[in-house]
């Protein structure tokens, strides 16, 4: 495939830093949009840096001027009107739109699994998973009105070594390492697909500059989907601990911490199962790589490698020793 010229919409994200250093790496002419506030992830030598905010659309133009794109990979849009304001940014100069969407807007809880990218949008329970399906709407009206160059793709849960995917974060884990019990939402069953950003931007960058792709939503995730119990099971073993796992209804933790309910309920208190056949065929040589048992120990390396990352939530660890405590007493 020829090299793009590729604009990215952040950059330094989980997914897309990922995404960054894979589209370098293919031969991309790769330029990147952001305010310039992340340390985390600092991008890789080769990368043409412009320093803006998408929010502050006169910052975006001021920078860009009259520049148009192969490719515009868009991290950073979450509701209609950061839509709108891309078509007024990036509308004829561009020739594929990628939008970062959620596979969280599949129907939740899902009828049937594996999910598909027919299965329909619907997520009564999560503002965030209703927003990103009113951008597919608006972007599937623009490209069948007026040929806009689209492409959705939806990433499931989707980490790297920074990220700690289970809902108490490293609450959770700092209760591992002293012994206490860690909340489990449901009965830990429930299989949850987890995928690895190195793995996801192999096929995401796949599909930049491909025809076949404009018009079509795609989602991409790992094939592996352990269970809840399973995931927590990894993360102690990296820490060198057993946990005790204390299972709690969804409904339950949602009452005592509501911040935690519209994605516990909403997304992972569903099993969430992905066929990626409609990728594969596109970008054969995606294939997850790495799996949670692997990506747990790259995690805990890097919490315990500074303190500073270590932020315990001392209002969440009440909270979980109150829905322990609940569930030993009525358990």
């Amino acid at each position: 495939m020829a090299a793009t010229r590729s604009l990215f919409i952040g950059g330094t994200g989980v997914i897309s830093s990922a995404c960054v250093a894979r589209a370098l790496e293919a031969g991309h002419e790769v330029t990147v949009i952001n305010r310039g506030n992340s340390s985390i992830r600092p991008l890789p030598d080769g990368v043409e840096v412009l320093h803006a905010d998408i929010r502050e659309p006169e910052s975006v133009h001021a920078v860009l001027g009259e520049r148009s794109f192969d490719v515009v990979s868009e991290f950073l849009a979450f509701t209609p009107e950061h839509i709108q304001t891309d078509f007024r940014l990036f509308e004829g100069r561009v020739g594929q739109y990628v939008f970062i969407s959620s596979a969280s807007a599949y129907q939740t809880p899902p009828s049937r699994l594996p999910v598909t990218e027919s299965t329909p949008l619907r997520n009564p329970f999560w503002q965030y998973s209703r927003d990103k399906i009113a951008c597919e709407d608006l972007l599937v009206e623009a490209y069948r009105e007026r040929a806009f160059p689209i492409t959705i793709v939806r990433p499931s849960h989707t980490y790297d070594r920074t990220m700690i995917p289970t809902s108490g974060h490293w609450t959770d884990l700092a209760r591992m390492r002293r012994g206490a019990p860690v909340v489990v939402h449901g009965d830990g069953s429930s299989l949850w697909t987890i995928t690895h950003n190195t793995d996801f931007a192999v096929a995401y960058v796949g599909l930049l500059g491909r025809p076949e792709a404009v018009g079509e939503a795609f989602h991409i995730t790992s094939d592996e989907a352990p269970t809840w119990n399973e995931i927590y099971a990894y993360l102690a073993e990296g820490l060198g601990v057993e946990a005790e796992l204390v299972h709690v209804a969804s409904e339950s933790i949602a009452a005592v911490v509501p911040e935690l309910g519209p994605g516990l309920i909403g997304d992972k208190a569903n099993s969430m199962v992905f066929d990626n056949s409609k990728v594969k065929a596109l970008v054969p040589e995606f294939h997850a790589r790495v799996p949670f048992a692997k990506g747990a120990g790259e995690i805990v390396e890097w919490f315990l490698a500074d303190p500073s990352r270590q932020r315990l939530d001392p209002d969440l660890d009440t909270a979980f020793d109150r829905l322990v405590e609940h569930a030993r007493a009525f358990g």
